[in-house]
């Protein structure tokens, strides 16, 4: 029986990636990727010649069955996303479980992730937190900040940046423009930026700045 890894990848500066990590990647028998192209700037950076197989949220469902029978039959499969440890917002749940049922080993590696930096970098609390990922673009998204609303604990939020100002303004009018929050861009790339502030202020900046680049938004639990 074959073991499933789960690899992380560079959020940005691909010498983020592990030892490990590389050595993974050029002995299993299989490479599931997000984006094959994505994946394969990645692996020729590195010099790794391994066979590529797209695994998206568009092809999971169907999927995973087949990646469970390689796994049964002895072969060892490496699961990547785009960026980041695959399954945290992004394809791998699905994978993962059906290991679990089958009794398929699996070894995730640690990694980079996105939100741990932007967590530490906000300065708020980070002893206790939530993780809430992406929001309900549509349906549920105003129950879901409803609920969110006596939170204590400081909340992690990923959001893309053609939405960031309207999230923002959303979260001021559930959390109140004046809960401290940051707003973290472009991790360990070369314009990396954190912009600390109230809800209200970044609201302000990020208007008068048109954000780019992939962001995390930290922002403080309720006062006790």
């Amino acid at each position: 029986m074959g073991t499933l890894y789960i690899v992380p990848t560079p959020v940005g500066n691909l010498e983020d990636i592990t030892f490990r990590a590389l050595r993974v990647l050029k002995e299993v028998d299989l490479i599931l990727a997000e984006d094959t192209r994505t994946s394969g700037i990645l692996l020729k950076h590195f010099d790794i010649k391994n066979a590529l197989q797209s695994h998206h949220k568009f092809n999971e469902h169907r999927a995973v069955e087949g990646v469970v029978q390689r796994l049964l039959g002895g072969s060892n499969v490496a699961l990547v996303s785009d960026a980041g440890t695959p399954a945290i917002s992004d394809p791998g749940f699905l994978l993962v479980r059906e290991c679990v049922r089958h009794g398929v080993e699996v070894q995730c590696l640690p990694g980079a992730t996105a939100f741990v930096p932007a967590l530490v970098d906000s300065g708020l609390p980070n002893d206790r937190f939530c993780f809430e990922g992406f929001l309900p673009q549509k349906k549920g998204r105003a129950t879901r900040l409803a609920s969110l609303q006596a939170e204590r604990r400081t909340m992690v939020f990923y959001e893309s940046p053609y939405r960031l100002v309207k999230t923002l303004t959303q979260f001021a009018e559930n959390f109140g423009p004046e809960r401290q929050a940051s707003v973290s861009r472009e991790i360990s790339k070369v314009h990396e930026q954190t912009v600390r502030g109230t809800l209200a202020q970044l609201v302000e900046h990020f208007t008068a700045n048109e954000p780019r680049g992939e962001i995390v938004i930290t922002v403080a639990g309720i006062d006790e």
